[in-house]
């Protein structure tokens, strides 16, 4: 876990992309590690990807428009 912190420090964003990566193991996806033994649990399949760097998450900003005519403050 605390590679994991290192490779992704902001917490909120590492339990998602490791929420998400551990369905993706679920539903049948390929490990991108090696396991580290044969009954290594999903969890820390996805942990391991994360400290190895395999894993990353990018967060995109898109400019929200502004509708003047419904806006609260128009008068």
């Amino acid at each position: 876990m605390d590679r994991a912190k290192e490779r992704m420090p902001n917490i909120p964003m590492l339990v998602n992309v490791i929420a998400r990566r551990v369905r993706q193991l679920n539903s049948g996806q390929r490990p991108m590690v090696k396991p580290d033994g044969l009954f290594m649990s999903n969890l820390a399949i996805a942990l391991k990807e994360t400290a190895e760097g395999k894993l990353s998450a990018e967060i995109v900003f898109t400019p929200v428009e502004q509708d003047t005519a419904h806006s609260l403050f128009s008068l």
